[in-house]
């Protein structure tokens, strides 16, 4: 890019400069990632359970004013992988700190996972380039001076820029850490246009939105078993003129006795499965939605390369 181009991306006024950085979010599983990033961004865009490992794959999410545009990028908890599906998790979400210009690394102040701390720690030590922000969350659940000892415990170890308290779920310090992360920006470039949220296909958010659903009604390993992929998605006209979104979906389990504890007794789950996805879906495109959905089984998928990446997502795999 020209000196010229350049100045003309980052000059917002005579007077003012704009802003603008990936900000990656990173941590343990279940510590609030997904959660802090839709406070952020003031609506759902990740999904959210209280299962840990909801969340697969990297998810940018991009907040534009006239002044600074962050693109969030939400990440995979942090783990020892089991089988292959995990090691591609964890691949994933040190990858977003090769591009980041924050980090935000959280910490869920009510139940510490010590063992992966650290190796994120040892990892943010490697990572000179990046601008580093400790984030204490669910504040909530605990009084706030046991934050101290936490706090002092993670500065003798790395110098962070800023250490914020925070309630992702209540918001209770999501405005506060905002403002530091664009007090960190530096100056750059508009990367997405103004109106855009997120830079991921619609396919890939019903995917989510469905294995969101699955999650929340099954237990035990099936949720963690599921992958969903869209098979269809086109703008239809039904015989009165009305335009509808049909969209079919796919189901993938390892095991039929999976696929039949989702389908359940008479087709039941599967049915409250696909209305509770419907209606968030519709919500999400503004749209109308006629969604169908398939179970089949593919056996080993999380541990077979090749199956995989057939149904991985967005996974890069070697």
């Amino acid at each position: 890019m020209s000196e010229t181009n350049m100045h003309q991306d980052t000059i917002v006024s005579e007077d003012q400069v704009f802003m603008s950085g990936f900000v990656s979010i990173i941590g343990a599983p279940n510590v609030g990632k997904s959660t802090l990033l839709n406070a952020f961004l003031g609506q759902k865009l990740a999904i959210v359970t209280p299962k840990p490992q909801t969340t697969r794959n990297q998810i940018r999410g991009i907040v534009t004013t006239d002044t600074h545009q962050i693109v969030f990028v939400d990440t995979p908890g942090l783990m020892e992988p089991k089988y292959r599906l995990q090691s591609e998790m964890v691949r994933t979400a040190y990858g977003a700190l090769r591009d980041a210009d924050i980090v935000l690394f959280i910490v869920d102040g009510a139940n510490r996972n010590v063992p992966i701390e650290n190796q994120i720690l040892n990892r943010l030590q490697k990572t000179q380039s990046s601008k580093k922000i400790l984030v204490i969350n669910k504040v909530d659940l605990v009084d706030k001076p046991t934050m101290l000892p936490i706090f002092d415990e993670f500065s003798r170890q790395l110098d962070f820029d800023e250490m914020i308290p925070i309630s992702a779920k209540t918001r209770d310090g999501v405005d506060l850490l905002l403002g530091q992360v664009k007090s960190l920006l530096s100056p750059g470039p508009q990367f997405f246009p103004e109106d855009q949220l997120s830079d991921l296909p619609e396919r890939f958010f019903i995917s989510e939105t469905v294995r969101e659903k699955i999650m929340l009604i099954t237990k035990r390993e099936v949720p963690y078993s599921t992958a969903v992929v869209v098979e269809e998605f086109e703008q239809r006209q039904k015989r009165n003129g009305e335009e509808i979104l049909y969209i079919r979906a796919i189901v993938y389990t390892e095991k039929q006795t999976q696929k039949q504890i989702i389908i359940g007794k008479a087709g039941k789950l599967i049915k409250r499965i696909g209305e509770l996805a419907r209606s968030d879906i519709e919500r999400f495109l503004d749209k109308k939605v006629f969604l169908e959905l398939y179970v089949t089984v593919k056996s080993d998928w999380r541990r077979d390369v090749r199956k995989l990446k057939d149904i991985g997502g967005l996974f890069e795999i070697d």
